[in-house]
C-alpha cells in the first residue's frame, strides 16, 4: 500500500457525504451560523464559502480527508524547504521570495533587483544616447509572461513614468502590436526564459534586437537585459553579465512572478509597489502556514473544489473578477491550476483513481454576464463560480457581483414559462478585496497558489512539475525545418498531408 492509499477510506466517506447531500438546497442550508463558520478572514481578504455546495457533513468529511492525507505534514515539509517536487527532486520555494529574510542568496538577488529598478527609474541606467528609458518591452511566455502581465494590468498607474508592454506569442503580429508607438531609442528589452532556449521567446527577442539595432546601431545591446538560469547563453547573445538576473530551479514558472521574473514590473511600477505586492503574499503565507484547517482559507477553498469535482462530478469552474484591472486573473489561474494539477498520474507513478483539476475559465464581470452566464444559470451542467469583488470598484460593480451569486443560489421558479425558470442551487465562493492594491493582489494570488497545492496533496499529485507541456514543443521544433523546405519526416498521414498542403 502506498502513502496515497491510506486516505482511501476518507475519500469514500467524503463521496458518500456528497451523495447523501446532493439533493440539499443551498437556500435551505443558508443560516447565519453557516455564514460564520464558512466565512474566513485571511491576509486582509474576506472569503465567503457559505454558498458552496458542501453540507456540514461534507465539510467535516473534507477536513477528515485533509488530516488523513497529512496536509499539515506536507505543508510543513514545503516550508522547511524539502524536495516536495518529487519527480524533479527539487524544493518548492516561491513562498520564500516573499519573506522579509529569505536567506542570503535570495536577499542579495532581491537587492540587485531593487537597485536595478531604482537605477532605471532615475536614469542612472539609461539608453545608448544617455536619456532615461520611457518604456520596457517584456519578452517571455507562459509563467514568464502571465504573472507579470497580470501584475501590471492590475496595478498600472494612470500616468506612469515608464510604459510596459509584453510580447509572448510567436506570431509576428503580436510583436508588432507590442512595440507599436514605442521609440526603440528609449526602450529597454527584458527577456525572460529559464533555459534561454524557448522558441517563442528567442524568436521575439530576435525581432526586438533587429528593431533596436535598426534605430540605434552600435550600442543597441545596452538596451537588453535578461532573466534566466543560463547566463552563458545570455552572454553569447550579447547581454552583459550585470544585466542578467537568475532564475532558481526551486521556483516554477507559474509561481515565479515574485522573483526576478517580475523585474519589468518592479521597474515600471516602482519598488515600493512591488514590495507591497510581496508583503501581501507573505501575509497569506503566514495564514496558510499557521492556521488550523477548519479556518484556513486555502484549505477550505480546495475542499470546495474537491467536493464539487469528485463528490458531485462537476468538471469546470468559472472565475469572475468584478474589476477590470483583474481581467487577466482567469488566464493566470488557467496555467496555475491546470498545469499544476491537470494530471492523470500521481506523484508515486500510479494512476489517479479520481478526476483531478477541472477546466478553469472566466472573464470580468459585468461583460461576462452578457456572454456565458446563460449557461451558468440555466445550462445542463452545474458550474461552480468564484466571484472576486473589490470594495473600491463602486456600487454598480459590487451590486452585480452580489446579485449574480445570490441568483445562482436561489434561482427563480416560473412553472408557466419553463424557459424563464432558473433552477438555482448553483454554488459559488465570494472573495472580497478592500481594493485592487499591491497587498490585496499579492494575498489573492498566494491564496490561489496555496489552494492549488492543497488540492494536489489531496489528489496525490506533484503539483510542481509540468511534463505535459514538453511533447508538443519537441515535435514543433522538429516540424519547423520541414515546413521551411526540408524533406517531410515520419508523421501520421494527416500531419504529412497538412505539411505538404502548407508547402504548396
Amino acid at each position: 500500500m502506498t502513502d496515497w492509499d491510506v486516505s482511501e477510506r476518507a475519500w469514500l466517506r467524503l463521496e458518500a457525504a456528497a451523495k447523501a447531500g446532493r439533493d440539499a438546497r443551498l437556500a435551505d442550508l443558508m443560516t447565519p451560523a453557516r455564514v460564520r463558520r464558512l466565512g474566513v478572514k485571511a491576509a486582509g481578504l474576506w472569503i465567503d464559502l457559505s454558498k458552496q455546495a458542501f453540507t456540514d457533513e461534507g465539510v467535516r468529511r473534507g477536513l477528515d480527508l485533509v488530516r488523513d492525507c497529512d496536509l499539515e505534514g506536507r505543508r510543513a515539509a514545503m516550508f522547511r524547504g524539502e524536495a516536495i517536487n518529487v519527480t524533479e527532486n527539487r524544493a518548492v520555494e516561491h513562498w520564500r521570495l516573499r519573506e522579509s529574510d529569505p536567506g542570503p542568496e535570495m536577499a542579495a538577488e532581491r537587492e540587485r533587483m531593487r537597485l536595478f529598478a531604482d537605477a532605471v527609474r532615475t536614469g542612472a541606467i539609461h539608453s545608448a544616447d544617455g536619456r532615461k528609458f520611457k518604456a520596457i518591452l517584456h519578452i517571455g511566455i507562459g509563467g514568464s509572461d502571465l504573472g507579470p502581465r497580470l501584475l501590471w494590468e492590475a496595478l498600472r498607474p494612470e500616468r506612469g513614468r515608464i510604459e510596459l508592454r509584453f510580447a509572448a506569442n510567436v506570431d509576428p503580429d503580436a510583436f508588432a502590436a507590442a512595440v507599436r508607438g514605442l521609440d526603440p531609442r528609449r526602450t529597454l528589452v527584458i527577456a525572460v526564459s529559464k533555459t534561454f532556449s524557448t522558441l517563442e521567446t528567442l524568436a521575439n527577442l530576435g525581432l526586438a534586437r533587429a528593431w533596436l539595432s535598426n534605430a540605434i546601431g552600435e550600442g543597441a545591446d545596452r538596451h537588453l537585459a535578461a532573466v534566466s538560469a543560463e547566463p552563458e547563453r545570455c552572454a553569447r547573445f550579447g547581454i552583459a553579465a550585470d544585466r542578467v538576473f537568475p532564475m532558481l530551479d526551486s521556483i516554477g514558472g507559474r509561481f515565479s512572478v515574485w522573483s526576478a521574473v517580475g523585474l519589468s514590473c518592479a521597474v515600471a511600477l516602482g519598488w515600493r509597489v512591488f514590495s507591497g505586492f510581496l508583503a501581501g503574499a507573505h501575509a497569506m503565507d503566514r495564514h496558510f502556514a499557521t492556521t488550523s484547517p477548519e479556518r484556513n482559507a486555502p484549505v477550505l477553498m480546495a475542499l470546495a473544489q474537491v467536493y464539487n469535482r469528485n463528490g458531485l462530478g462537476r468538471g469546470a469552474r468559472a472565475v469572475i473578477p468584478y474589476a477590470e484591472r483583474l481581467r487577466l486573473l482567469p488566464s493566470w489561474l488557467q496555467q496555475l491550476e491546470m498545469e499544476s494539477n491537470g494530471k492523470r498520474v500521481r506523484a508515486d507513478g500510479s494512476p489517479c483513481p479520481r478526476a483531478t483539476a477541472p477546466i478553469v475559465f472566466g472573464e470580468p464581470g459585468t461583460t461576462s454576464q452578457h456572454a456565458f452566464f446563460q449557461l451558468l444559470h440555466q445550462g445542463t451542467d452545474v458550474v461552480p463560480v468564484d466571484f472576486v469583488l473589490a470594495a473600491d470598484r463602486g456600487p454598480a460593480m459590487l451590486a452585480n457581483g452580489l446579485a449574480q451569486a445570490e441568483a445562482l443560489m436561489l434561482g427563480q421558479a416560473d412553472p408557466k414559462h419553463p424557459w424563464k425558470d432558473f433552477p438555482g442551487d448553483r454554488p459559488s465562493t465570494t472573495i472580497l478585496l478592500k481594493a485592487v492594491d499591491p497587498k490585496s493582489l499579492g494575498a489573492l494570488l498566494a491564496l490561489y497558489e496555496h489552494k492549488t497545492f492543497v488540492e494536489g496533496v489531496l489528489w496525490g499529485l506533484d503539483s510542481f512539475d509540468q511534463w505535459g507541456v514538453e511533447l508538443g514543443k519537441t515535435l514543433a521544433a522538429r516540424l519547423i525545418p520541414e515546413l521551411e523546405g526540408e524533406t517531410t519526416g515520419a508523421h501520421d498521414a494527416s500531419t504529412v498531408a497538412l505539411i505538404e498542403r502548407l508547402k504548396r
